[in-house]
């Protein structure tokens, strides 16, 4: 009964973590943007991003991660025979991917807040599809488990990725389009 629980408890963390990782990328996408604004909005709206991003994340984004790791490392001390299997092994090696991928966001947060502008809007619009990456590689491992066929499903995350961003050159051209009047 207590793997249902931590479960549960995983389950619903990484929800949180996934949302909070993917509302920070869109206000670093704004924060970038309001560079283009006069400098009186510029500083009001970049000083509302800070306070917004630093909220996102040391009271949802940071504490998910946190919660839903200790639930899955609770999950395989009651079940470690889960280490053997090699969905859980992949599984895993996407998770470190998206630690690494919530440092990164961690550090781009330093970034702004000093004032350092490394990224671009579009640059942040694709980084931002690679936690969708990510949680979809998670859940197919998981829940197909060992029915995956790796080609297969190795060719079908590229291709998933290839119109995902895909998706974000084709938002950007209709985004920077002239407005007919």
């Amino acid at each position: 009964m207590t793997y249902l629980y931590l479960k549960a408890i995983h389950i619903i963390f990484v929800v949180s973590w996934m949302a909070g990782l993917f509302y920070i990328v869109r206000l670093f996408v704004y924060h970038i943007e309001a560079n283009e604004r006069p400098e009186n909005e510029r500083l009001i709206l970049q000083k509302q991003f800070e306070i917004m991003q630093h909220k996102l994340w040391t009271i949802i984004t940071t504490p998910a991660m946190i919660l839903a790791v200790l639930a899955g490392i609770g999950m395989l001390y009651i079940n470690p025979g889960l280490l053997q299997e090699h969905w859980m092994q992949v599984k895993l090696a996407f998770v470190l991917g998206l630690l690494i991928y919530h440092f990164i966001c961690q550090n781009i947060i330093k970034q702004l807040k000093q004032g350092i502008f490394r990224w671009t809007s579009t640059q942040l619009r694709i980084w931002n599809e690679l936690a969708t990456i990510f949680l979809v590689a998670i859940v197919f491992t998981v829940i197909l488990k060992s029915a995956v066929d790796w080609v297969y499903g190795l060719i079908g995350l590229i291709l998933f990725a290839v119109i995902i961003m895909s998706a974000v050159k084709i938002y950007k051209y209709y985004r920077l389009k002239p407005k007919k009047n």
